[in-house]
């Protein structure tokens, strides 16, 4: 189905398109003025604090052929993002293989600046896509569709090596409270979304419903607009993968390559510990984006790093690790992501609308 970039234009999508900018230069400037400080305090004042010299001196023996593999691991996760883009967004609002890489880059990097559940990328996103005239609810449905995509993969990865582990499927260590737990909350959660996406409303009516003269029916679309929003990003999620199954394997690559950065640098330097771990501290690890820091930046590494203790392995070999994994993740793509937003500036807005015209 092909959408009518044009058609919201009727309903105030002018007044829209005004009330969305990107961040300003600054945003920007605190943002990396913030980032810089909380980097500074992570990896200087750390191991001065708990002692640990011997562990930060390990950061020159990392074996190169490992650390190159974690380059060329967090490209490839990446690429698979912008492939779940253009597959579940870009194709259908018109956008080509070139712009849907802008956007996402300048959205991964967004979300380096602020993560809050990956709120910054979400919300430059939205903006790149008003900006091409790609009409708002395309845009809040297919985002919908592509977070749910995201979040299955990691949702089902929590309980399957929760459960692996404690049941001894895996090999590893199971601590409860890091196995079993996570994954009955996950599950819980999965079970939520599937709950919601067959009772919950269409966004459509709802967002219609919000222009309402009538006060009451203005408050029940304004409560509805969160779950019918779930509701739609779950049956659009299912509907995409019946109609391209190969959608699925781009979130689970962008997943998947990126655990397997944090694997090559435990390779890197010293015996890391069974996959079922690394899987699992990731992922426990990654909860920390939900917490209003620049890419989760010291919460994102305490959880892996308390994850991959909790688990037995060895703590000099976790910090070194983790960290190492963490400068691939938050540095990489930040360059390619100025670029990329710069692109994103350069491009004529409505370009998405015209091409379709």
């Amino acid at each position: 189905m092909n959408p009518d970039p044009t058609a919201e234009a009727a309903d105030g999508g002018a007044s829209e398109e005004g009330a969305l900018k990107g961040p300003t230069s600054k945003q920007l400037l605190i943002g990396a003025a913030f980032v810089a400080l909380a980097l500074g305090l992570l990896y200087i004042l750390l191991p001065a604090i708990a002692g640990l010299g011997d562990t930060w001196r390990r950061f020159d023996s990392g074996e190169p052929g490992w650390l190159t593999a974690g380059l060329v691991l967090e490209l490839c996760s990446y690429l698979c993002y912008v492939g779940l883009f253009r597959s579940v967004i870009g194709r259908e609002a018109g956008i080509g293989w070139a712009q849907s890489y802008r956007i996402t880059m300048a959205s991964v990097a967004a979300t380096r600046l602020l993560a809050a559940g990956g709120i910054g990328g979400i919300a430059l996103t939205a903006w790149a896509l008003r900006r091409d005239g790609v009409n708002a609810h395309l845009v809040a449905l297919r985002m919908a569709t592509m977070l749910v995509l995201l979040y299955t993969v990691y949702m089902g990865a929590v309980v399957l090596t929760g459960v692996g582990l404690r049941i001894g499927v895996l090999s590893g260590p199971s601590p409860i409270a890091f196995t079993l737990v996570p994954a009955v909350i996950a599950g819980l959660i999965i079970v939520a979304a599937l709950v919601i996406g067959y009772f919950g409303g269409d966004l459509r009516d709802t967002t219609g419903r919000l222009r309402s003269e009538n006060r009451v029916e203005r408050w029940r679309a304004g409560l509805a607009t969160v779950p019918d929003t779930i509701a739609g990003g779950v049956r659009g999620a299912i509907s995409t993968l019946r109609e391209d199954p190969v959608t699925g394997l781009w979130a689970v690559g962008w997943w998947a390559f990126d655990i397997g950065v944090l694997w090559a640098c435990l390779h890197a330097f010293g015996d890391p510990p069974p996959l079922g771990v690394i899987v699992a501290s990731y992922f426990i690890g990654m909860t920390a984006n939900l917490l209003p820091l620049p890419g989760g930046v010291g919460g994102v590494e305490g959880g892996m790093i308390g994850s991959l203790i909790a688990f037995d392995v060895p703590g000099g070999l976790a910090i070194v690790a983790v960290l190492s994994y963490r400068a691939f993740a938050f540095w990489l793509p930040t360059i390619p992501g100025a670029i990329a937003y710069l692109g994103l500036l350069r491009r004529e807005p409505g370009a998405a609308a015209a091409a379709e015209a």
